[in-house]
């Protein structure tokens, strides 16, 4: 595989992850002026390369390692842990702490609404 094939790779998997650019280089924890380097088909560092294939759920080589539908799931799992754990730090603050069922549940309710509810449009956002 060429140079070009891995970047066409990455790019059409950004596409299918539905994450914009911008998103990307926040998530991979790169420079957006890299990120926009990279998919102008400029030289970036390996490493640069290695973040965003990880990110998007594939190898060095542009291969699938984690499927589309595993890699939303898992972003989504992350930020409803972020989002409860607000919301049980603000309910311990006023003594109103939530149950281990309720945390599940609520858990549960806020990925669920990353995946296909109201939040859809935030799960790549940082």
């Amino acid at each position: 595989m060429d140079r070009y094939d891995l970047l066409e790779r990455i790019k059409q998997r950004r596409k299918q992850v539905g994450i914009t650019v911008d998103d990307l280089s926040l998530v991979s924890k790169l420079g957006y002026r890299t990120v926009t380097r990279f998919f102008a088909g400029d030289d970036v560092m390996l490493s640069s390369i290695e973040k965003l294939t990880n990110t998007l759920g594939l190898d060095f080589a542009g291969n699938e390692v984690i499927d589309i539908q595993t890699l939303k799931d898992k972003r989504a799992t992350q930020k409803a842990l972020y989002i409860v754990s607000l919301v049980q730090d603000t309910s311990s603050l006023e003594n109103q702490g939530l149950n281990e069922e309720q945390i599940s549940q609520l858990l549960s309710e806020t990925k669920e609404k990353f995946l296909t509810g109201e939040y859809k449009k935030y799960l790549w956002k940082q």
